[in-house]
């Protein structure tokens, strides 16, 4: 492995951390500043940053809370509605924001409600590989055994194809849900160096 390469695998294996850190430390940045507000109007000659960091970590964990419980409801739902369609038409904010959530649906489904398994098909052609995930089984009059699978595009696995094939046709993998996921929105990167087919 030259240099360069080095340099690619380290700067791709920190992004995720970085990203991860950069959200952590933002939220908790926004929802602590309610808490240091108060605690500098109560004891305005007093420094506690620790106590401002607690504050700050509870009032981030009582907002999600409240926000979960205020969008579960009917009116929380409609209020929640009413902001998605406002964001839906700022062309640039829509995209970014349908995407991101449409990938969270996604991973956080139930994978016992979503996916059954993952399998290769030959799709779109003969000797071209493609994951799949199966959502069901048939049977049609003949008594052969079916696949109801979903083929996921990439980057947005919420996008895809619904199709029907034979048992037979798909090819068995050990692939969990999340890893068969993984590789998709990844574009492949993510995916073993040793594969099933």
């Amino acid at each position: 492995m030259n240099k360069k390469n080095y340099f690619i695998t380290g700067l791709f294996s920190i992004i995720p951390l970085a990203i991860t850190y950069y959200i952590i430390v933002s939220l908790i940045s926004i929802f602590s500043k309610p808490g240091q507000n108060l605690i500098k109007y109560i004891l305005p000659e007093v420094e506690l940053p620790l106590i401002e960091l607690f504050i700050g970590f509870t009032l981030t964990f009582l907002f999600i809370y409240f926000l979960g419980l205020i969008i579960s409801n009917v009116l929380g739902k409609k209020l929640y509605n009413f902001f998605e369609n406002i964001l839906s038409k700022i062309p640039l904010v829509s995209y970014i924001y349908n995407t991101i959530k449409q990938i969270t649906e996604t991973l956080t489904i139930s994978q016992k409600q979503a996916f059954k398994k993952v399998v290769y098909i030959e799709y779109p052609k003969e000797n071209i590989w493609t994951i799949a995930l199966v959502t069901g089984e048939s049977r049609d009059k003949t008594g052969v055994d079916y696949y109801q699978i979903f083929v996921p595009t990439t980057p947005n696995p919420t996008s895809g194809f619904m199709l029907y094939i034979k048992k037979s046709d798909a090819k068995e993998t050990n692939l969990s849900i999340d890893e068969g996921l993984k590789i998709v929105i990844s574009g492949g990167m993510l995916a073993p160096k040793q594969n099933e087919i």
